[in-house]
């Protein structure tokens, strides 16, 4: 699987439920390879192995992915912890089966730099800043989608 890294968590550790004692590692990142698709990737491992793919790209990097385990995802359970995304499926990363490739997008194809810039939500399914102020009320209570753009930081 070729992509771009459109988002990325942090790296947790969590206790091992096999291994009394001991911590196993994640984090989860998101590729897109065109306007319609993207999928959730995660890693599980050993510490530096979680942490040295974790500092080995950013979001922006193009990335090649050989031997992830594919899954159905658990809708209800993935998707509050990871970005909602049009497949039915999730990539799984391995220390001793799965390998990522990092390049610069430039080198890889230049088509896939545009998609970073693509929302992940459907363009009808977002409310305006004026449309939430002037229906507040009665938008009390309900998750809602906005989409923005930051116009400074300071």
């Amino acid at each position: 699987v070729i992509g771009v890294v459109i988002g990325k968590t942090d790296v947790r550790g969590f206790p091992d439920r096999r291994n009394i004692g001991s911590e196993r590692y994640t984090f989860s990142f998101t590729i897109r390879d065109s306007p319609a698709y993207f999928i959730n990737v995660s890693a599980w491992g050993k510490e530096e192995y979680v942490r040295s793919l974790s500092e080995s790209f950013r979001v922006g990097d193009c990335v090649t992915i050989e031997n992830p385990l594919v899954q159905s995802k658990e809708t209800e359970r993935e998707e509050k912890f990871n970005p909602v995304t049009p497949s039915g499926y999730k990539l799984l990363l391995s220390e001793n089966h799965s390998v990522v490739k990092t390049s610069s997008c430039y080198e890889m194809d230049t088509r896939l730099l545009f998609l970073l810039h693509l929302p992940v939500k459907d363009p009808q399914d977002y409310y305006s800043l004026g449309d939430i102020v002037a229906n507040g009320q009665s938008l009390d209570g309900r998750i809602l989608n906005v989409l923005a753009a930051v116009m400074s930081v300071s």
